[in-house]
């Protein structure tokens, strides 16, 4: 009886294939970083720049312990760098979450008045490039505390790219678009929801994605003049005035970070949600 012989292909490595096809998009920024920390450590070994270089992210005891140590917790501000971002971070949410269903909302008004729009339009525009740093005195005037003005701060940062977004989305809706509402006669919530909203996503996202990086920079900038709160943005200024620097360096890379994984995140979620 004959036997037939078989040859099984090596089952092929999950990480070597992995490798093989992300390889040539990770080894470039690989390259760029290391190349940025050995010119960075080169200037401040020959005193080009008064900065410490990155070795003394782990050679200053004190920064080595917010780098080992994020969740340590000794009460008041006296937390790790894992707690003050956090505390950040939930400010950007909340004030986030009001800036973009203020911003959609009047914008989609503003979008389909012709006539609002010729008289928001100035104003929306005047608003929008006032700096987030010269909101935080009269915030903090009107308001009186801290916390209602630091969320004041990243709402009024952040509505204006969502709100100007939607309200051009929706004046660019195909007038074919317009047609079918009027020839079938669509309820207006038929044609909010199967017309209106599918068109502007695109430009919705786009503010949303372009708000959220304004949003995370508006409570850097407002913490570090606010005083006595936990976030990220006073522990910078806290370390500055105490020339803490490497403890400053250590928090711009969580900032940079954190901005980053706003950013990624928001661009997923539009690609599961707008459909080319």
């Amino acid at each position: 009886m004959a036997t037939t012989l078989r040859t099984q292909r090596p089952a092929t490595n999950p990480i070597a294939k992995f490798w093989k096809k992300n390889s040539q998009n990770i080894i470039p920024p690989i390259i760029g970083i290391v190349g940025f920390l050995a010119v960075w450590q080169l200037c401040s070994m020959t005193g080009l720049i008064k900065l410490p270089p990155p070795t003394d992210l782990i050679t200053n005891e004190r920064t080595r312990i917010y780098l080992l140590y994020p969740f340590f917790n000794r009460g008041g501000t006296d937390v790790g760098l894992f707690w003050q971002a956090m505390a950040s971070l939930q400010r950007v949410i909340i004030g986030y979450s009001f800036a973009a269903l203020i911003g959609i909302a009047v914008g989609i008004i503003v979008g389909l008045n012709s006539f609002w729009n010729k008289a928001l339009d100035p104003l929306f525009q005047f608003l929008r490039t006032v700096p987030p740093l010269a909101w935080v005195p009269l915030a903090l005037a009107a308001l009186q505390q801290n916390q209602p003005a630091a969320l004041f701060v990243i709402f009024i940062t952040a509505v204006w790219p969502i709100l100007i977004n939607t309200a051009v989305g929706v004046q660019q809706i195909p007038q074919d678009y317009i047609n079918v509402k009027r020839v079938l006669q669509l309820a207006p919530r038929k044609f909010f929801f199967k017309i209106l909203i599918p068109s502007a996503l695109p430009y919705i996202f786009t503010g949303l994605r372009i708000a959220i990086g304004l949003a995370w920079l508006a409570i850097i900038a407002a913490e570090i003049v606010m005083s006595g709160i936990v976030g990220i943005g006073f522990f910078i200024w806290d370390s500055y005035q105490n020339n803490y620097i490497s403890d400053i360096i250590l928090a711009l890379i969580y900032i940079g970070a954190i901005g980053l994984i706003l950013d990624k995140l928001m661009a997923w979620v539009q690609t599961l949600i707008v459909r080319e």
